[in-house]
């Protein structure tokens, strides 16, 4: 069981957050409250910390100090055996999709189930079409990764991300590989996840357009520093 739990309704909470990867410290005094079902862009430059950042959130970095906590488990005392715990109350959605490619769309999905501890094959089909209908991909249960389009890979990235009922989607760069059209659609998805199953959703994104045709709240990373602004703040 996690340490502490998150009072309140914050998701994500950070208090004087150091985040660092080999010695070298990427972000300091990182002070941020994401509550359920917000949706906030990641943004700054290339190296200014937000996969840092998302990796730290998801476990895979460590908390270098400070306070932190993401969807109940305590950052700073999280040990190797609870990251899986950890990681089945939150999605992850990769820019480069992360399907498994031996296997079909439904076999991806199941795998991941089965993973997470689901052994009640009814059960299991029964999500596995739910989140599928969520994603407009019913259709394409059999199809293999190769078979289907980027647009259509990511779609079934996202399915997987909601299997087990997430508080939390961390995305990052989910539109990296995608045309402006495709990635429209899939924000428009994102949205309306957030919306539906009243998860957060943090997205790191390097893309400006999207941001403008969806404004938000945005987390921006700058000089080793963390703040959070409105997306209308970036255009004045």
């Amino acid at each position: 069981m996690p340490h502490t739990h998150i009072a309140g309704d914050n998701i994500i909470s950070l208090q004087h957050a150091k985040i660092a990867q080999k010695n070298f410290t990427v972000l300091s005094d990182v002070n941020l409250n994401i509550k359920k079902g917000r949706f906030c862009y990641l943004i700054g430059k290339t190296g200014s910390g937000k996969s840092s950042l998302l990796k730290t959130l998801y476990g895979h970095i460590p908390l270098a100090s400070g306070h932190g906590a993401v969807v109940g488990f305590d950052l700073a005392k999280l040990r190797a055996s609870e990251v899986p715990n950890l990681r089945r109350k939150l999605g992850i959605v990769f820019q480069d999709f992360q399907l498994l490619s031996d296997r079909t769309v439904e076999k991806n999905l199941r795998f991941v189930l089965e993973a997470t501890g689901w052994n009640d094959k009814t059960k299991i089909e029964d999500r596995i079409n739910e989140v599928l209908a969520s994603v407009n991909m019913k259709s394409k249960k059999h199809k293999m990764p190769h078979e289907l389009s980027g647009g259509e890979q990511q779609r079934i990235a996202i399915a997987r991300a909601l299997l087990n009922h997430p508080d939390l989607i961390l995305a990052d760069e989910p539109t990296g590989n995608l045309d402006p059209e495709t990635s429209n659609e899939i924000m428009t998805l994102l949205k309306q996840v957030a919306l539906e199953n009243g998860a957060a959703v943090v997205m790191a994104t390097h893309d400006y357009h999207m941001i403008q045709n969806f404004p938000g709240e945005a987390i921006r990373c700058e000089d080793g520093k963390v703040s959070v602004l409105d997306t209308a703040e970036l255009f004045e």
